[in-house]
Parts: C-alpha cells; sequence; structure tokens
C-alpha cells in the first residue's frame, strides 16, 4: 500500500483505474467531499443491435487480408494449403474453443509468411458449426475494437490480423488488451476464439520487460500475448516442401510455380504473395524508384500510417538520390517513377500502389473529432507489406535526410502522423524538427502533442499557458490530461492550484479525479474529507479508493472492514488490495487468515495469486504445497511461477533441474526466470554459465539479456562482441543497453561520442546527447546550431 511517489507513478495509477470508465457524456457535480454522477440513457432508448460479424462461411478470405496467389479471369484464387508445425497449435486452440473453452492465439511472423492465411483455414471446422467472424475494422481497427469487444457473442472468432493496430495502439491499446482478458475470463462471453498476427519486430516491443526506472506502456498486452503466441517461419522445412510437391504434382499450378522459383530457400508462402519478386523491385529499381520507396519506408517505419501523400513523397525523396542521379532527372521522372512502382507483381500486389482510404464512419450522435484533418490534396500511395519489412530491417539505424523532414512538415495533415514523427525526431535528437513538427500537430489537434508543449511550459514557468493546452488536450480526446497537469501543480507544491484542477476534472467527467482530491485533503490533514472522498470514490468502483480504505481500516485495527473493502477491490479487478491485507495478516503471525484470503482470490478468478500463495506455503516450510501453487499458476498461464520454481531447484542444489525450468520460462516468454539464474551463477563465481545462459537467451531473441552480455563482454576485454551486442539491443529498440556501452567506454571520449551519435541516428538518444549538442542535431548528423 502507501503512497506512491512522483507523477509518473501517479499518473500510471490514474490511468488504471480509469480503464474501462466510461466518462463522455456524463454530468458530473464535484465538490473536495461530495461527487455525484448522473449517467444519462442513450436518446430514444436503447437502439437494438444484431450479433457482431457474419458467418464464417459468409466470409471471402481476401477481405480478411489473405494475400491472393493469383487470378483466374476476374476471381482471385488460392493454391492448395500445406500444414505446417503451427497450424497443429492452431488446430488445438480451434479445438478448445469448438468444446467450449475461450482461447486466444497470435501468430508471429515475417511479413507474407502465411499467418493470415493460417488463421484462415483453422477456423474452417468452426464454420461448419455456425460461428461467427467479427473483423473489428471501421472507422478504425482500434476504435471498433474498444467500442464493440464487450459486445461480442459466443461462438465468435474475434479476427485481428496485423495485430499492432490493436495492441500497439498509442492510448487504447492497453485498453484492448483488458478487454479481450475480460472477454475471455467472462464465462457469459464464452466460448469464443481471438486470433491475431503480428511481425516480431512488434512482439518484441510489447513483451520486453520495462527498465527498473522507466514507464512500462504495454504492461496488459504482455500479459495476455504470454504463453499465447506461435512463430510461423520464414520457410518451408523438408516435410513442407514435400507436401508442397504433393499438391503441385496433384495439378496445382500456382504451387507448381512457386516451387520452381522458391524450392532451394523455402520461402515458398513469400513466393506466392509475389514479395521477393517485390523486393527484386526495389532493389534493381531506377534510382528514383527507390528514393520514393526508401521516404515510403522511412515514413511507415517513423510512425506515419498507411496512406502516404504523392506531394509528400516526391519531395521527401529529393535528398535520398545522389548528386549525379540528381542531375539526370527528367522533368517528367516522378510520373514515371509512380507508373513503374504501381504496376503489380505477379498480377498481385504492386510496391507502392495507388490507394482510396475508406470514409470515416461514425454511428448518429457520435461527435467528430475535435480537430479533424485537413484534407489531402492529391493521389495518397501504400506501400507493400513486404517492402516496408524489409526497410524497417535495412534501414532501422539510418536517420532520413532534411527533405524528408521538410516534406512532413510541409504536406502532412494528419495529428497523429505529425506527432508520431515529432517523437521519432526527438529520438534522433533532431530537437528543431521535433519541436516543429509538435507545433504542427498541436495545431492539428493531437492530444499528446499538446500535453507535450504544456509539459514544457509548466516547466518553464509558464502555468496559464500550460493549463490551456491542457484543456485542449482533453477537448481532443484525452482524458487524463487535466489530472496529469494537477498532479504537475501538485509536485511543486501550488496545492491549491492541484485541488482546483482536479474540481474541474471531475466536472468534465473524470471519476477518478475523486482520489487525487482525497490525497491532497489527506496531506493537508483534514482525515475527516479525505475519508469522505475515498468513500465517495469507493461507491463508484473507484480501486484506488478501495485500496486506500483497506490500508486505513487495517492500520486502525478494523480487519473486517480492511476485508470488506479488499473484497470489494478484488471483485472490481484488483486483488493486488487483498494480497496486500492477507500480507498484513501474516506480520500479525496469522497465517491461516492469509492464507484463507489467497485462497478466495483464487477462487474468485485470480489465478496469478496462486504465486503468493505459494510463497506462504514455503515460509510455512510446505515445499511440496509450495511448489504446487507455482505448478498450478503456470498451467493457468502465469510463467512466473517458473522464476519460483528455478528459485527452489537452484536453492536445493539441483542446478540442471533449475536450468531446463529457466529455459522453458524464456520459450514461453518470462525471461527475467534465466536472467535471474544468470545473476545467480555470476553471483557464485560461475560466469561461463552465466554467459552461456546469456548468449542462448539471445540466440532465440530475449533481448533483454543483451545488457548482461554487453556488459561481460566489455569486462573481458571482447569490445567488438560488446558493440555487437549493443547493436543488438538498439535494433530491438533498447537504447538503454547501448547506452550502457558508452558509459561503459567513457574514458574514450571521442569514440563514446561516436557511438552514441550513431545510437542517436537510430533513435536512441540519451542524456549525453543533450549535454553534448544541447541544441540537436541536423539531419546530417551534425549539431546544430542555436535556434529559438
Amino acid at each position: 500500500m502507501g503512497v506512491e511517489n512522483g507523477v509518473a507513478g501517479r499518473v500510471d495509477r490514474v490511468r488504471n483505474a480509469l480503464d474501462g470508465s466510461t466518462v463522455h457524456g456524463h454530468v458530473v457535480q464535484a465538490a473536495d467531499a461530495h461527487i455525484t454522477v448522473n449517467l444519462p440513457g442513450p436518446p430514444g432508448g436503447a437502439v437494438p443491435r444484431g450479433p457482431l460479424g457474419r458467418p464464417i462461411g459468409g466470409w471471402d478470405p481476401h477481405d480478411l487480408e489473405v494475400h491472393p496467389a493469383g487470378v483466374a479471369g476476374t476471381v482471385r484464387v488460392l493454391p492448395g494449403y500445406v500444414r505446417r508445425r503451427h497450424d497443429r497449435v492452431l488446430a488445438e486452440v480451434v479445438r478448445d474453443a469448438a468444446a467450449g473453452r475461450s482461447g486466444l492465439l497470435v501468430l508471429v511472423g515475417s511479413s507474407s509468411t502465411g499467418k493470415t492465411r493460417a488463421c484462415w483455414e483453422a477456423v474452417q471446422p468452426l464454420a461448419a458449426e455456425g460461428w461467427r467472424l467479427w473483423h473489428p475494422f471501421d472507422p478504425t481497427r482500434a476504435e471498433a475494437a474498444l467500442a464493440d469487444l464487450e459486445h461480442v457473442a459466443p461462438r465468435t472468432v474475434v479476427w485481428l490480423n496485423e495485430a499492432q493496430h490493436y495492441l500497439g495502439h498509442a492510448r487504447e491499446g492497453e485498453r484492448i488488451a483488458a478487454a479481450l482478458h475480460t472477454l475471455l475470463t467472462r464465462p457469459e462471453s464464452g466460448p469464443v476464439l481471438v486470433l491475431g498476427t503480428l511481425w516480431p519486430e512488434y512482439e518484441a516491443q510489447y513483451t520486453a520487460l520495462p527498465r527498473a526506472s522507466g514507464p512500462d506502456p504495454h504492461s496488459r498486452v504482455r500479459e495476455l500475448l504470454a504463453g499465447r503466441t506461435v512463430t510461423v517461419p520464414d520457410a518451408f522445412d523438408e516435410r513442407a516442401l514435400r507436401d508442397a510437391e504433393a499438391l503441385a504434382a496433384s495439378g496445382d499450378r500456382l504451387m507448381a510455380d512457386a516451387l520452381v522459383r522458391a524450392r532451394s530457400h523455402g520461402r515458398v508462402a513469400q513466393d506466392l504473395a509475389g514479395a521477393l519478386e517485390l523486393l527484386r523491385r526495389y532493389e534493381r529499381g531506377t534510382p528514383a524508384a527507390r528514393a520514393l520507396l526508401e521516404a515510403a519506408m522511412d515514413a511507415r517505419r517513423l510512425g506515419v500510417g498507411l496512406h502516404l501523400p504523392q506531394a509528400f513523397l516526391i519531395d521527401a525523396a529529393a535528398d535520398y538520390l545522389g548528386d549525379r542521379d540528381w542531375d539526370r532527372l527528367a522533368d517528367d521522372w516522378a510520373e514515371a517513377a509512380f507508373a513503374d512502382l504501381g504496376r503489380p507483381v505477379h498480377g498481385k500486389e504492386a510496391p507502392l500502389g495507388r490507394t482510396n482510404p475508406r470514409p470515416v464512419r461514425r454511428p448518429p450522435g457520435t461527435p467528430a473529432p475535435a480537430a479533424p484533418p485537413a484534407a489531402v490534396a492529391g493521389p495518397l500511395f501504400r506501400l507493400a507489406d513486404y517492402v516496408e519489412q524489409h526497410g524497417r530491417t535495412a534501414r532501422r539505424r539510418l536517420c532520413p535526410p532534411a527533405s524528408f523532414w521538410q516534406s512532413a512538415l510541409a504536406h502532412l495533415t494528419d495529428p497523429g502522423d505529425l506527432g508520431a514523427l515529432a517523437s521519432a525526431a526527438e529520438g534522433r535528437h533532431r530537437l528543431q524538427w521535433a519541436h516543429h513538427l509538435r507545433l504542427r500537430a498541436a495545431d492539428s489537434g493531437d492530444p499528446d502533442a499538446l500535453m507535450e508543449l504544456a509539459r514544457s511550459l509548466e516547466e518553464a514557468g509558464d502555468a496559464a499557458a500550460a493549463e490551456a493546452l491542457a484543456w485542449r488536450a482533453v477537448e481532443a480526446g484525452d482524458v487524463y490530461a487535466v489530472i496529469e497537469l494537477g498532479q504537475m501543480r501538485d509536485e511543486i507544491g501550488d496545492k491549491k492550484g492541484a485541488a482546483a484542477l482536479y474540481r474541474q476534472a471531475a466536472a468534465a467527467g473524470h471519476p477518478v479525479a475523486v482520489s487525487d482530491l482525497a490525497w491532497l485533503r489527506e496531506e493537508e490533514g483534514d482525515q475527516e474529507a479525505a475519508e469522505a472522498l475515498y468513500l465517495r470514490g469507493a461507491a463508484q468502483g473507484n480501486s484506488f479508493c478501495l485500496s486506500e480504505l483497506t490500508t486505513r481500516r487495517a492500520k486502525a485495527g478494523d480487519l473486517a472492514g480492511a476485508e470488506e473493502f479488499a473484497r470489494r477491490a478484488a471483485a472490481v479487478g484488483d486483488p493486488d488490495t487483498l494480497i496486500e491485507l492477507a500480507g498484513l495478516r501474516e506480520q500479525a503471525g496469522d497465517r491461516a487468515e492469509a492464507e484463507a484470503l489467497l485462497r478466495w482470490a483464487v477462487g474468485s478468478g485470480h489465478s496469478y495469486v496462486l504465486l503468493h500463495l505459494g510463497e506462504l506455503r514455503e515460509k510455512a516450510g510446505d515445499p511440496e504445497e509450495a511448489e504446487a501453487c507455482y505448478r498450478e499458476a503456470v498451467g493457468a498461464g502465469h510463467t512466473a511461477g517458473f522464476t519460483a520454481l528455478m528459485r527452489m531447484r537452484e536453492g536445493s542444489g539441483d542446478r540442471e533441474s533449475a536450468e531446463d525450468l529457466a529455459r522453458l520460462a524464456a520459450v514461453a516468454g518470462n525471461l527475467h526466470t534465466l536472467t535471474e539464474l544468470a545473476r545467480y551463477r555470476e553471483e557464485a563465481g560461475d560466469r561461463a554459465s552465466a554467459e552461456a545462459l546469456c548468449t542462448w537467451a539471445a540466440a532465440e531473441g530475449h533481448t533483454q539479456v543483451l545488457s548482461d552480455l554487453v556488459r561481460m563482454r566489455e569486462d573481458a576485454g571482447d569490445r567488438a562482441s560488446a558493440e555487437a551486442f549493443a547493436w543488438q539491443a538498439a535494433d530491438a529498440g533498447l537504447f538503454h543497453v547501448a547506452a550502457t556501452l558508452v558509459h561503459l567506454r567513457a574514458g574514450d571520449r571521442e569514440g563514446a561520442e561516436a557511438l552514441h551519435r550513431r545510437f542517436s541516428d537510430a533513435g536512441g538518444a540519451g542524456y549525453l546527447a543533450t549535454t553534448k549538442w544541447p541544441h540537436g542535431l541536423d539531419p546530417d548528423g551534425s549539431p546544430s546550431a542555436p535556434w529559438r
């Protein structure tokens, strides 16, 4: 329990408490100790709605984004299907769903490896049983999912192809993950089946463990994906190739043609989707065509949306061309290059094809965005998925040239695109471009950009301007902005100003503002007002208020009252309060009652409480029962149970079993177990074993161990290996690991500076960049001159 320290912790607490709350349209009246919320019903009463989606048999697989492999007349066709190892995992999840057990599985693999086709083939047995399939798509994928996940009916497949558009959404991803968890665990919703696809780089981003002192933006997504992913390999193995040859021999012309081109390397799925020819078109294209593609690749990898304006691409391409190629451009170079890039490969996808975005549709009465993006003049283009992914890999360490940033500032109008590029520029220490892009994004109504500017103004002492921007962010849809501004005021000691903002936030529809008001009253010593506010928040289901009331009752010796509030907190999805109360009972010597509380939480559906129950059994000297609890936790999908089991094995001297458990945990996505074992081994003086464990984990894609490998290799004097591991971490987005290498080489000032400049180009600017280059860097990497 206790009070969380710092703005970041309090913002996280508020965000967590707000998750799932509906605040728009509420009528709220607030005073320090009295807040009432009236929830009006929909105008004219509830609108009847049918079940989401349509019967599986009514879908065309191409409408679900399965790549076409060929065209017969005017009809897109698919080749025969070759089942591989991941299909067996899919089939098991589908069988469980058919038997009444809800499930979720995300297929992880590179572009065009057959992920979406595998999902389509897997659900065909459910079609015969009358299941429906829902693909949340309109007006945007994230909006559609968040609006309707709670309405999914039993016997429905939720189709989350390209799941980064759902789980990776900047503001809604965590809420979507929470809604999916609720859907999968709510008995009355089942059975349902959730299927998704992801590229490996997105999975690595969402499942990476946060730094000890940093934010954790994907905590719920990481928990949701744990134990629920399966890898789709890039290439067919020998068994799959033989099955493909059998299909070809039976008359499958599409498969036969693909095998002629792809038998030697096994990338049959990519060939069928035209991916390999797409890459050849890029590599062998004219300089002008390559420049347009590279500008499009950089735009996509830095966060610009799918639909790229032609005018932006033309102006951006200028600095991607060398002087000689630029001088040789004809007057119609852009027209010729777009025509070339728009030609489909094998009658399928084009490298850079013209696209027509669907119009945004909203239900009647839904408010339009406060500041809709300005219409884009001219045609829009979309980069082929496979070319996009190639760019994310091949160009991941490069900072785009000046023409890219200038063109973005001149031609992009979507607030999200501008905000994403502002963040990308800031990560590369291109501060001047970041500032101007953020101003454009703020003018376009991007709430994140508005709040970034508000924070800057607050730090500069201009509280009035910061507050005005925060309210603009609220109008643009950021439900946390005023609360965060109030917390800023609280941090600098302006308690009166903070209280006023919290009251305003409550009046605007933020029910958890009551907890912040209570916080202030408690700090001022007005316990009676604080108690009233906590009770008011508890009546609204505010888990933080329930937690605080549990603590207050326990401290006052009212254990029965404390238990009542703890159980209510667990009922609204926060079992941590009950866990902490169990800890207090144990400290008071009442271990039986502590264990009873934990078992009640487990029985109420909070299976991860088994981990705490196992700890109690260990402390009670019952290792067998403790191990049973940990194993049950693992079976329920909580891979932290591996860590406890490994610790018990290592402590008893069974090193081989401990290592087996650590490797199993790593395969299941829990890297902490393996890194903890490596630390035990290193502390015991067995450095070779520690490094071997970390090397194995890194080779399996568990990038968090790279920090230890960088340190170990640098300590051993193997600078080349240390730098290679640091770059591997940077490529995975773990720039704090790369920064570790810079600090380790602090004695080599020139070398450390060059290394940090390279990391900045890749997106990992840090403290050294701020101190060494206070005005930022220009796109070419040279220090920026002072600017205002």
